[in-house]
């Protein structure tokens, strides 16, 4: 049945892996060691030596199991055959959970701060917002299965590896997850150029959760609906905005309220 503990225990194991794939960046997984690898797929087109012994050989000395398959299964595994280079990888990633994984862990007393994204679509911007967030004062980034980047090579890269240790939260559309952390009495912050409050006088002592709109078109309609809070960042010289990846790194060095 598919509501009983065992089919969800399964089910939060399986969407805590991360498939990546192309040989040196499962190369480059395999030489960290912090990195829990969880199986490894190569297809039996590969020729032998080089940099898939090299991969293959790696993987059996960590104990990581190798599975063979034929190009058509493994392009299947990888989602991705003209990229793959024969070679993909299921990363196990222990922080990464769900909203609800989320919301049972936290403490009542204890506020959090959260990037939400937004249709964020550049998979550079997607890994260096990683990078900021893992590096700033932020908790975690809710991350929505549609609209969104995928975790790709081009977003690790970008992440230069943080992607692996920050805290993702995964849902399957933004509006769903912001209604659920409403509910937590967490407050939603957008980011206008007509806001009064600055992002970096705002205070506020419940949980905060700062929204990321699209490249182009800014935060969907949908979720402003759900904003709570407007905040501007100050400008000068008639700049208008800033790239979504610099806003992000400009929101998680904002210093949280003390306790």
């Amino acid at each position: 049945m598919t509501d009983s503990p065992e089919y969800k225990k399964k089910r939060a194991f399986y969407d805590n892996l991360l498939t990546i794939y192309g040989r040196k960046p499962v190369l480059e997984a395999l030489q960290d060691h912090s990195i829990n690898i969880y199986k490894l797929h190569l297809a039996d087109s590969n020729k032998s030596g080089g940099i898939i012994e090299q991969i293959n050989s790696l993987a059996e000395q960590r104990g990581i199991e190798v599975q063979w398959h034929n190009r058509q299964a493994l392009s299947r595994i990888s989602r991705n055959s003209k990229q793959d280079q024969g070679v993909a990888a299921d990363i196990q990633l222990d922080q990464h959970q769900s909203v609800s994984e989320f919301i049972q862990q936290q403490q009542t007393n204890t506020p959090y701060r959260l990037l939400a994204l937004d249709s964020i679509t550049n998979p550079q911007n997607l890994g260096m917002i990683i990078r900021s967030a893992s590096a700033g004062h932020i908790d975690g980034i809710i991350i929505p299965r549609k609209g969104c980047a995928a975790l790709s090579p081009l977003v690790i890269k970008a992440s230069v590896g943080t992607v692996f240790k920050a805290t993702l939260i995964h849902c399957e559309t933004l509006q769903q997850a912001l209604e659920q952390f409403q509910q937590q009495q967490a407050t939603i912050c957008t980011l206008s150029s007509h806001a009064k409050d600055s992002l970096f006088d705002y205070q506020c002592e419940q949980s905060i959760i700062y929204v990321l709109g699209n490249e182009t078109d800014g935060v969907s309609q949908a979720v402003s609906q759900l904003s709570d809070q407007q905040l501007a960042i100050p400008m000068n010289n008639g700049v208008e905005s800033l790239n979504v990846a610099v806003t992000a790194a400009l929101i998680a060095f904002v210093k949280p309220q003390p306790e």
